[in-house]
This record gives C-alpha cells, sequence and structure tokens, in this order.
C-alpha cells in the first residue's frame, strides 16, 4: 500500500502512516529505508489485519534526485525574502516562520537576511531542500 506519514516520534520509535481514509501505526523496527522517517515521507508499506509489517520511502525520497527547482528558490529570496517563502518553498518551514517574525520585529530589516540567503542560493552554497535532496 502506499501512503504518507502523518506523524512520528523518535523518543517513542513510532509513527503512524495514513493511506485514504485510513490510519496505520508502525514502530521503527519496521522501518526498511536508511534514513530516518519523517512526517510528510511518502511511503510504501504491507499491512495484515490492520498491523503495518513493513515500511520505506517511495518517489523522489527513495532516490536523492533533485525535486526543487533553484531559479525559483533564487527568484523567491530575491523578491519575496524578506517573508521567508524561499525557505517554505525548499521546506524549512520554521526557518521561513522565524525570517517572518524578524522582520516583522526589526520594522523591515528582515530583508537583509533573504538577501544574504539569495547570494547563498546565486552562489550555490546553499544547494540542498529540507529532505537533503540536491537543488535543480
Amino acid at each position: 500500500m502506499i501512503g504518507h506519514i502523518e506523524s512520528f516520534d523518535l523518543g517513542r520509535q513510532t509513527g503512524v502512516i495514513k493511506s485514504d481514509d485510513s490510519f496505520y501505526e508502525f514502530h521503527l523496527d519496521q522501518w526498511t529505508s536508511p534514513a530516518e522517517p519523517e512526517t510528510g515521507d511518502d511511503v510504501m508499506f504491507e499491512q495484515t489485519d490492520g498491523t503495518v509489517t513493513t515500511v520505506g520511502l517511495v518517489g523522489a525520497y527513495l532516490e536523492n534526485k533533485a525535486v526543487k527547482s533553484r531559479k525559483i528558490a533564487i527568484f523567491l529570496a530575491f523578491f519575496l525574502g524578506l517573508f521567508g517563502l524561499h525557505r517554505f518553498y525548499l521546506g524549512f518551514y520554521l526557518i521561513g516562520l522565524c525570517q517572518i517574525v524578524v522582520t516583522f520585529l526589526t520594522g523591515g530589516y528582515g530583508v537583509l537576511w533573504g538577501f544574504l540567503e539569495f547570494a547563498l542560493l546565486l552562489s550555490k552554497n546553499m544547494d540542498k531542500d529540507a529532505k537533503g535532496r540536491p537543488l535543480k
């Protein structure tokens, strides 16, 4: 079956997979992929009588292929960097929220943070998305 991880608790080493309208709990012992499971990952899993037996990554998460575009991230950083939209695009949601807060608290000077990250994206020093995949 195919689904996505709704939640994962590293401390308890358990998570929940949603497939269609059903939810399945799994344990880290059933995980077959080398990378740790993360909320939002697409997974393929096998289940018997509602119990997950094996679970692993599928699609773009399985291979370390480029999914996000560097050009789009550069565009967003240049024009909307003060709001951290390039960080949201790349999957770094918490950093994006921090950029919004810094821009608000500094009366707009948070634009400097976005401009610095624009330069990092342009010079290819910022070259991965939140899942560790390279940018196109």
